[in-house]
């Protein structure tokens, strides 16, 4: 007893193929044929109009032939219609040699002079030559006494341009059909041989599909889209698929929200979608290496690349803006804490210095004591926020000239320095100082006369930064480089990897539609300048009659011009 079939083989064997080679190879097969038989059938339809067009302008050219010979127009106003009369032997002679089934000559009554069947000639003609007897040429599919035929009507005149009768000329339209019959053999062998080659290349095409799908079915194919499609916009890390042409094919949420681009992004250039920079050298391979810091916008970004075989990449992106925040956090809490332990060391001097002058009675000596190092202290304030308006600018930098002090680093405001309290994006301006003084106090520590001098002033709504310091400088074969994400001359510290300060606050300037330059300070260091056009907002009626309102921008007339005061940079030193 044979065994029992699998279940659902017989349905698999005479239904529709799982597999995408059969199914890609039927649905090609039928639409090679269906093609082919629409072209026969869009072939034939406009041939059979060809040919009718044909036969009626053939037809018109008899008749305007037979028309312009002379013997015609005379025989017809001198003679009667008779079959053996002049003008039906020229028109008979004529049909002959041309082939036309019929050569009528009309005079202006429509009585024919001429015709193949030698009993209608005398006859009014079957069908209306009002048009030709009203001097119009005519071309037509039209049915007569000796049935359908192609015909052309032209008019006679005479020496005096009066129009005397008419010549019909018909072309036997059995004819006509039995040429587009006969074309049909020939067109459907044509067409034959292209639905041969086509399901041949259908065949081809099919088996390349297999080898590339792994023989997969439509389902299977389905179901990893599917959970690819899940994975990727799932996932916490952003993911960017290059072709071997370097044009983005995918990216999921993730990328889009950390690049800042949307889905139009895919099918374009690199270089087109992102622009210039590291992070377009980075994704597209000209920088290698692992975990690339790369800046875009305000996001700091951890890249890592894999080839693929097809000389594509994918690329996968994470956010490490939070991270580095944390960490630089971290540095200038450090750096607090140390100051905070160097001045606790001075405090403590301070007060056992007071405790021995009450002590030994000396109270005049003690109170000048005190006065003196509040004074000093109050005497930085006020200065930061008579030339700062800003709060938050000039609670950072009384902050800053604290830390530097401790550091053994004088931070000095520049003379022409003049800031009013109208900037726009306190915050952003606050990062690009922070990073700049920061960076310049690493490098003014341990110089000899170690100090920093910041410069803010205001030309309209533009603010120009400046920042200068005494330390060894920046050598002007990489005035360039140190704007780019990753360099740096200092050592790796704990929590992650440096070289982005420089990068930061040129990304910030730039987006505000400004710049960030580098040159030599006179008498050594650097001299770091920062440009933010539209930095102030538009002055209030106030600052209009405010006696500081007008000082923040050009130097008076007659006065010496304001100085330049670069902003000083730090981090990627």
């Amino acid at each position: 007893m044979n065994a029992p079939p699998p279940p659902g083989r017989g349905l698999r064997r005479f239904g529709w193929p799982r597999r995408v080679f059969s199914q890609v190879l039927l649905m090609q097969l039928a639409i090679i044929t269906g093609v082919t038989i629409l072209v026969t059938g869009l072939f034939l339809a406009p041939l059979s109009d060809q040919l009718d067009d044909q036969a009626m302008r053939r037809a018109l050219a008899i008749a305007q032939s037979t028309a312009a010979q002379p013997d015609i127009v005379e025989d017809l106003s001198s003679t009667d219609p008779s079959h053996r009369g002049p003008v039906q032997s020229a028109a008979e002679r004529i049909r002959r040699a041309t082939g036309a089934e019929y050569v009528v000559v009309m005079n202006g009554r429509g009585v024919r002079w001429s015709h193949p069947s030698a009993d209608r000639i005398g006859a009014v003609v079957s069908t209306d030559p009002g048009e030709a007897l009203r001097g119009r040429e005519v071309m037509e599919i039209d049915s007569g006494t000796l049935g359908r035929s192609a015909r052309g009507k032209v008019p006679l005149v005479n020496d005096s341009g009066e129009v005397i009768g008419a010549v019909s000329v018909g072309i036997e339209y059995d004819s006509v059909r039995a040429r587009l019959l006969g074309a049909i053999p020939g067109l459907l062998a044509y067409a034959g041989g292209a639905l041969a080659v086509g399901a041949l290349a259908a065949y081809l095409i099919s088996r390349r599909l297999q080898r590339q799908t792994h023989d997969l079915a439509f389902s299977d194919i389905s179901a990893l889209l599917t959970e690819r499609e899940a994975m990727l916009h799932g996932i916490r890390e952003g993911v960017v698929a290059l072709d071997g042409a370097g044009r983005v094919r995918l990216l999921n949420d993730e990328a889009q929200r950390l690049l800042g681009v949307g889905p139009e992004a895919a099918g374009r250039p690199l270089e087109e979608v992102l622009g210039a920079g590291r992070t377009t050298d980075v994704l597209s391979g000209r920088v290698v290496g692992d975990d690339l810091l790369a800046v875009r916008g305000s996001r700091v970004l951890l890249a890592n690349r894999m080839p693929t075989d097809d000389g594509g990449a994918v690329v996968t992106l994470r956010d490490r803006t939070e991270l580095e925040h944390l960490g630089r956090e971290l540095d200038s809490t450090t750096g607090l804490i140390d100051a905070l332990r160097a001045q606790d060391h001075e405090h403590a001097n301070r007060l056992h210095t007071l405790l021995g002058l009450l002590e030994l009675e000396m109270h005049e000596d003690a109170m000048e004591f005190v006065t003196e190092v509040v004074g000093v202290h109050r005497a930085t304030a006020e200065q930061v926020t008579e030339k700062v308006q800003d709060p938050l600018l000039a609670a950072l930098l009384v902050g800053k000239a604290t830390v530097a002090a401790e550091r053994g680093v004088a931070l000095r405001l520049a003379p022409d320095t003049l800031l009013p309290d109208r900037v726009v994006d306190p915050r952003g301006l606050v990062t690009v100082v922070g990073n700049l003084v920061d960076n310049a106090t690493d490098a003014a520590a341990g110089s000899d006369g170690a100090r920093i001098e910041v410069g803010l002033r205001a030309e309209g709504r533009t603010v120009i930064l400046g920042v200068r310091d005494s330390g060894p400088g920046v050598p002007p074969d990489q005035h360039a480089s140190i704007f780019t994400e990753g360099w740096s001359t200092k050592d790796v510290p704990a929590h992650g990897k440096r070289g982005l300060g420089l990068a930061l606050v040129r990304r910030l300037a730039e987006r505000q539609g400004g710049g960030v330059t580098v040159s030599d300070a006179d008498g050594g260091g650097a001299v770091f300048t920062v440009v933010l056009p539209d930095a102030l907002a538009e002055p209030g009626p106030l600052d209009a009659t405010d006696p500081a309102a007008g000082l923040g921008g050009a130097a008076a007339p007659g006065g010496p011009p304001p100085a330049t005061h670069p902003a000083a940079a730090g981090e990627q030193r």
